[in-house]
């Protein structure tokens, strides 16, 4: 496709957003997400050809952050801006600095000062630095001129949550590397920081593991419908999650487990007991034993959920598990692994709380956090693990009570593969219509009010695939939605207001269209786009 011919092409466009409201006005500046504070001088900087960008000498940390800038903001106007590395200060350009005099907050933390002369980025790091880039992004209007005017003033910024999440399905339908960084460059330009992979499930396998190696071969072969599927490549996954790495995105690896595993099932009979499938997409009951050997099960390419499951009794289980977590932790730097553990319907109770056990100790052997949906608070968790709320508030309930942290990704509020309304032809819409309004309009202390508010750690939009099958379709259904997402783990609940995000996003609409995102074209929103 041709938006995939160059991804530093569509950085660059993400740099140049839309100038709103007065020109010199810098409160009135479409800024998503909203940040902490901003007063207005009433005057400009002119940003042009001779603008250079200046770095703190003996900040290397942020020198990647200025380099990024300078050179989107090249390929979007034709500047050929410089860095420079000064002692101090300088009288004019753009500065960033880490200033040793100031209580920062957090490492997302920043302050963006605008004098007609000086812009100056300060943070604790290179983290902060980044976020403000992309705030500062948004104050440079996106039409090509020789001068871009950015209004003067001081912004000052920190987030809700450290955790601001956003989940891709890999799993029911394969999307190649591609369209994974490009959703990661889409994603972080609204200072979105996690990207939750579901990389297996029924339909699918999409990680190589070298020594299960048909678990990729045979079991990413197929997906939703009967389509190819396909794998990431050890090397393949690395380079994502380094892509990710220099935009401060943090990879999680999610593994289902013990349920939503009929793709391994159908790589390795030796892991297989029985298996009773749905009638839709249906395969055959598998006979547990064939020929003195276990069978595999057939590869499945419905959407029903739930019959699938590991056997607690055999030794090959754990074996597997211990493998595909070794070399999952392995190549991955963050320190997180995801093991599932949502809709287990035929697992045994007891046998899915020692799954869940064991699998919390493998995941500590091998140096990670180990992350699960609402039900492993069934488990003998503690506040070393982490459980994603969905749907049901018994069990994040009783995961928090056990000291474990909570990511609130409601499916009536935050599930991007609900349909808008009961028009739109992509998604489902088994737990709610989710228009961009049900998106923004809730607060995540508050949603589920048996949960510890100190237990929440952030905010995370999942994107399941069972209907979408390329980028366009995953952008429709996440743009505009995942932008209210990020607000809402950005800006605390008092300070947000529909009518307020309404005009900013509006005015973001000419940033999509400029980036070629199909998003949908919320009728609840005046959209301001290019014509």
């Amino acid at each position: 496709m041709v938006k995939y011919s160059c991804v530093a092409t569509c950085c660059a466009m993400l740099v140049f957003g839309c100038c709103s409201g007065s020109k010199t006005d810098l409160t009135e500046a479409a800024l998503i997400p909203k940040p902490l504070s901003v007063e207005a001088s009433g005057e400009a900087f002119l940003l042009n050809e001779s603008t250079i960008a200046y770095v703190e000498a003996g900040h290397t940390d942020l020198v990647s952050v200025a380099q990024r800038f300078v050179s989107q903001a090249n390929l979007a106007t034709g500047f050929t801006n410089e860095i420079q590395a000064v002692d101090e200060a300088p009288e004019s350009g753009i500065y960033f600095e880490i200033p040793d005099n100031r209580r920062w907050m957090n490492e997302d933390a920043y302050s963006i000062t605008v004098t007609k002369e000086l812009i100056t980025i300060s943070a604790p790091g290179a983290v902060g630095a980044f976020n403000a880039v992309q705030t500062l992004a948004q104050l440079v209007p996106f039409e090509k001129t020789d001068e871009y005017i950015i209004p003067t003033g001081v912004i000052g910024d920190s987030p809700l949550f450290g955790w601001r999440g956003a989940m891709l399905d890999v799993a029911r339908h394969f999307f190649s590397v591609e369209d994974v960084k490009r959703y990661i460059d889409l994603i972080s330009y609204y200072k979105i920081n996690k990207l939750h992979l579901h990389l297996t499930d029924d339909q699918g396998w999409r990680i190589e593991i070298r020594s299960w190696p048909n678990l990729a071969l045979h079991g990413g072969s197929t997906e939703v419908g009967g389509g190819d599927g396909g794998y990431y490549t050890q090397e393949q996954y690395k380079d994502i999650v380094a892509y990710a790495q220099s935009r401060f995105v943090t990879i999680i690896p999610e593994i289902d487990l013990p349920g939503h595993i009929n793709s391994a099932l159908a790589s390795y009979g030796e892991l297989n007991g029985g298996t009773i499938v749905p009638e839709e997409g249906r395969v055959v009951m598998s006979n547990p034993v064939l020929g003195g050997k276990a069978k595999p099960t057939e590869l499945y390419t419905g959407i029903e959920v739930g019959w699938s499951t590991l056997r607690l009794e055999k030794p090959e289980t754990f074996r597997f598990v211990e493998d595909v977590i070794r070399e999952l932790s392995e190549m991955t730097p963050g320190p997180y692994i995801h093991i599932g553990g949502d809709e287990a319907h035929v697992t045994k109770k007891e046998d899915y709380i020692e799954f869940i056990n064991r699998f919390s100790d493998i995941v500590k052997a091998n140096g990670k956090i180990m992350i699960g949906w609402e039900e492993i608070g069934q488990a003998s968790i503690d506040g070393e693990s982490i459980a994603q709320y969905w749907n049901n508030d018994e069990y994040a309930t009783m995961a928090s009570s056990k000291g474990a942290k909570i990511i609130m990704s409601p499916a009536k509020k935050v599930y991007l593969d609900m349909k808008y309304d009961s028009t739109t032809e992509l998604g489902l819409n088994w737990a709610n219509y989710v228009e961009v309004d049900t998106a923004y309009l809730w607060d995540p202390f508050k949603y589920a009010y048996e949960l510890e508010p100190e237990r929440i750690v952030g905010v995370e939009a999942p994107l399941w695939s069972e209907t979408i099958e390329n980028m366009n379709d995953i952008e429709f259904l996440a743009f505009p939605r995942i932008i209210a997402v990020a607000e809402v783990a950005w800006t605390p609940f008092e300070s947000r207001s529909w009518d307020s995000f309404n005009r900013r996003l509006a005015k973001h609409g000419s940033r999509m269209q400029s980036l070629g995102i199909d998003y949908y074209k919320s009728p609840r929103i005046s959209w301001s786009e290019i014509k």
